[in-house]
């Protein structure tokens, strides 16, 4: 159950309105699309003047229950992490100053966050409360292995289970547990052997300036994961069952065959959830003073 549904229904639009952007073009929903899994299915994310962002955008549902947002952990929640996209110069590029000017101009959101909140004064606080009050709600719940767990036997095939029991005897619950089945710990990728790749993310040591946690990444969720490619955090990776082969051998120094590959492939695809679904949201009309965009500027 929602806690706040009309708090909720404000951060849906906000989470769909374009004028959070300099463009006038981007949203939230751009980089975590709710029609693909809560993800771009991008190598890297599109920003501001047709820039290609650093990283692979995790995906926005189930988000709820990592420790921290971003894949190096810097938002501490969901409120935190709505905040950095609208004023980063590589993504929508606004401020938050003129965020709050473009929503305080715009009557229609004037009444709804007085409703909300009690005050027809709009600050960026509250349109980032808002927007992770929507996310909050993106949870993807009764996958077929969450049905299974609940006693349906026939929710899973044979080769399905055998890809659970591989997953688990093999190890990667270390990292991978919980409700999400992610998201709840840092990692280093590449354990067993260096993991090559051309990004230039260091991970967990560009928060903590500690060279010991250079590499180290939020693991990430595997709900919905068949629907969430490409994979990891610099989106190399475009296929589960060569994700499946990677992790295998870089961190638990283990060379899956084909068979027990497919039957890992086969279970992960059993956690895909119920998608959220809701209509579009009906964005309140610009008034003569809104900030016009400058999509080149």
């Amino acid at each position: 159950m929602v806690e706040n549904p009309a708090m909720a229904e404000l951060g849906k639009k906000l989470f769909f309105d374009p004028r959070l952007s300099k463009s006038g073009f981007i949203s939230c929903n751009s980089c975590h699309n709710l029609s693909m899994g809560g993800s771009d299915n991008l190598k890297t994310s599109i920003g501001h003047n047709w820039q290609e962002g650093p990283i692979n955008a995790p995906t926005v549902l189930n988000s709820s229950m990592n420790l921290a947002q971003f894949w190096d952990g810097r938002a501490k929640d969901l409120k935190e992490q709505a905040g950095g996209p609208i004023a980063n110069p590589g993504e929508m590029a606004l401020t938050h100053e003129l965020a709050v000017d473009v929503v305080q101009s715009i009557p229609g959101y004037v009444a709804e966050f007085n409703k909300v909140f009690g005050s027809k004064k709009i600050t960026i606080d509250d349109i980032t409360t808002a927007i992770a009050a929507f996310e909050e709600t993106l949870v993807t719940p009764n996958s077929r292995f969450d049905k299974w767990l609940m006693g349906d036997e026939k929710a899973l095939t044979e080769i399905e289970i055998a890809g659970y029991k591989l997953f688990k005897n093999s190890g990667c619950v270390a990292c991978h547990n919980g409700s999400a089945i992610g998201g709840n710990s840092y990692q280093k990728i590449g354990l067993i052997e260096p993991y090559k790749t051309s990004n230039k993310m260091e991970g967990r040591a560009a928060v903590t300036g500690k060279d010991a946690d250079r590499f180290m990444f939020k693991v990430p969720t595997l709900r919905n994961v068949d629907m969430t490619y490409p994979y990891f955090h610099d989106g190399e990776v475009t296929t589960l069952k060569e994700a499946v082969d990677i992790m295998g051998r870089l961190q638990l120094g283990r060379k899956y065959n084909n068979k027990e590959n497919a039957r890992i492939v086969a279970f992960l695809k059993t956690l895909t959830g119920d998608q959220p679904s809701f209509k579009l949201p009906v964005l309140p009309p610009s008034s003569d003073k809104t900030p016009q965009p400058k999509p080149f500027g």
